[in-house]
């Protein structure tokens, strides 16, 4: 029951469409036993076997009443319009029960319908949403592959599940419930008799489905690891050419599809199995069952005649299917209930980066960032010991020093893309954590070494920051950015597609639209993670005249690795082993004989 309670929370939203999927199924179960239990009178009345009836008088509520009542009326037709004519009535009775039956089945499968695709799309927007509000701490342990195979294939598999339990639950066991009351009032030993095979057949069939789920889960694991070699495949694509390492990823990729084959087949066939032996089992049932009541018709045991009988079995086997249908969702539910532990491990994971209830609006930056006593690790290895540093409004700050000596890692904490473990990040006096964190992005633009552009327009890319996107200043931070006449030179101009990740624009080209992008966005401070180190000498001219033009009148955040370039700053931080060991201006540091600055501006004057 814990399973199905975890699989009601994604559909309890629409509860009011549900209750009208419950209320259609009953109205369908009703007529569907209406037209199956009108076997009887028809072979009464085809074998003559309708005897006289009296009057049954004033309604009583009871089962006897009702036969009687029955039996009367339909003696009385018989003698009125024959028994052909009582034929043709029993034949409308059923032909309208039916039109019913399907009417209310069709309104109950619209209810479902509506659930289903409003199901998953809530549950694809809270992935999304939970996505964008992860830090990025948590995709640099997790595979895109794994990530994007959760939000489409595991999704789709509840969106399967959650039909089969609604199935389950309003459907198929209203049907049994009513045929099962019908069944008791035609022959209570019978019935009886008959609900002590069915725990049977369901153990048997529960020990079948048991291990589904963790095959299930294991199939959903590889299925991400196999979409996490085609995503590395497409990114890398030129690096796999580019070192001839065709087969060697060929090889990856096979060994992953073969592994996930491997564990699919063996979902797969656990599924199949549950149709098959879900209704051999009943057949079982139903042999036993018309051995036993053919005995007891002979004998006339518990008031069970031929014609009863015949219409308890025909009512009886109408229960299979249900049953058949409940076995199947079980199987579609374990298998269901793995998808449900992968996507729920990304809702429930842990949202570092929350926001104050009475978090402070801030729309400007007037005075200074300061970075006080902080500290900072990665799975408890400290990246950034014990940083003081303040940075001015209107300085250029350029941060320099080996690789991994967490440069990086000391400007993500400005735009909260993580939190300090210790220590503050204050803008203007006021702790990074105590604001809007939408605000506090709002004061930043941010340049990385690698240019992210989107599959749009260039007029998109540049508008990314904001939300009303003027043409004219648009085209004004493509010119500020030395991208305007490239831009324009192409089929549609502003309009024309970047392609993926801009792969239709060169290195520099892919920067500069970057550097319009936060240009138009016009922030107060701004983050440059290298901009120039990957570009050639002409785009590295154009880009740096553009990077000047955007740093002036704010105040800049300079990541640098090539040091001819951060020669203007004001001031010069050099990091080494997370922490700060020398900080000056160009001239200051390189005064300095033994100063690691010098060190580092020598070894890139060889």
């Amino acid at each position: 029951m814990s399973n199905i309670r975890l699989l009601l929370k994604y559909f309890t939203p629409y509860r009011w469409s549900a209750f009208r999927n419950i209320s259609y199924n009953t109205l369908s179960a009703l007529f569907a036993l209406i037209s199956y239990t009108l076997v009887a009178p028809f072979l009464k009345i085809l074998f003559s076997m309708v005897q006289v009836a009296q009057d049954p008088g004033p309604f009583q509520y009871s089962t006897d009443y009702i036969e009687q009542f029955t039996r009367y009326y339909l003696y009385v037709f018989i003698q009125t319009y024959g028994q052909g004519g009582a034929l043709v009535l029993v034949v409308v009775i059923v032909i309208v029960a039916s039109l019913f039956k399907n009417l209310f089945v069709f309104l109950a499968n619209n209810s479902m319908a509506f659930i289903r695709a409003s199901t998953v799309r809530d549950l694809r927007k809270k992935l999304y949403d939970k996505i964008l509000r992860l830090p990025l701490s948590f995709f640099t342990e997790s595979r895109k592959g794994d990530v994007m195979t959760r939000i489409s294939n595991d999704v789709q598999e509840i969106e399967i599940s959650v039909m089969a339990s609604l199935s389950m639950i309003f459907r198929d066991p209203l049907y049994i419930l009513l045929f099962v009351v019908y069944l008791f009032i035609s022959s209570f030993r019978l019935t009886l008799f008959a609900m002590v095979l069915l725990p049977i057949s369901g153990w048997l069939i529960g020990r079948a489905s048991r291990s589904l789920r963790s095959s299930s889960l294991l199939g959903q694991q590889f299925l991400g690891r196999l979409l996490s070699v085609v995503e590395e495949t497409l990114s890398g694509l030129r690096i796999v050419k580019g070192f001839n390492a065709e087969e060697k990823m060929k090889k990856q990729f096979a060994e992953s599809n073969e592994r996930y084959a491997k564990v699919f087949k063996r979902v797969t066939r656990k599924a199949y199995l549950a149709s098959p032996i879900s209704e051999f089992l009943s057949t079982i049932v139903l042999m036993v069952l018309m051995y036993v009541g053919g005995k007891m018709a002979l004998l006339g045991s518990d008031n069970l005649s031929p014609d009863k009988l015949i219409a308890y079995l025909i009512v009886f086997s109408q229960i299979i299917q249900p049953a058949k249908n409940i076995t199947t969702a079980w199987f579609s539910i374990q298998k269901g209930m793995a998808s449900i532990d992968r996507i729920d491990q990304i809702l429930d994971a842990e949202e570092k980066i929350t926001e104050k209830d009475d978090a402070i609006p801030v729309s400007f930056f007037n005075d200074s960032i300061e970075f006080r006593g902080v500290w900072f690790a990665y799975n408890n290895e400290p990246v950034l010991k014990d940083i003081n540093l303040t940075i001015k409004k209107g300085q250029t700050v350029a941060i320099v020093g080996k690789s991994g000596s967490g440069k990086s890692t000391l400007v993500d904490l400005l735009p909260r893309f993580m939190d300090a473990d210790k220590g503050q990040v204050l803008i203007d006096g006021v702790d990074v954590r105590d604001l809007i964190t939408k605000d506090l992005r709002y004061l930043m633009g941010i340049v990385s070494q690698h240019p992210i552009l989107f599959n749009a327009s260039f007029r998109e890319n540049i508008a990314f920051g904001v939300d009303v996107a003027d043409m004219e200043k648009v085209e004004e931070a493509a010119r500020i950015a030395n991208a305007h006449e490239f831009i324009s030179d192409t089929d549609s101009g502003y309009e024309s597609s970047v392609g993926e990740s801009g792969n239709k624009l060169s290195g520099g080209q892919r920067q500069r639209v970057s550097i319009a992008r936060a240009i138009m966005a016009n922030p107060p401070i701004l983050i440059l993670d290298e901009a120039t180190s990957a570009l050639d000498t002409e785009s590295e001219r154009l880009v740096q005249d553009a990077i000047l033009k955007l740093m002036k009148n704010r105040t800049s955040v300079v990541i640098a690795h090539r040091l001819s370039t951060i020669q203007h700053a004001d001031m010069i931080v050099v990091v080494d082993e997370g922490r700060i060991v020398e900080t000056g201006t160009h001239a200051e540091l390189m005064a300095k004989a033994e100063g690691f600055y010098r060190r580092l501006h020598s070894y890139q004057a060889i």
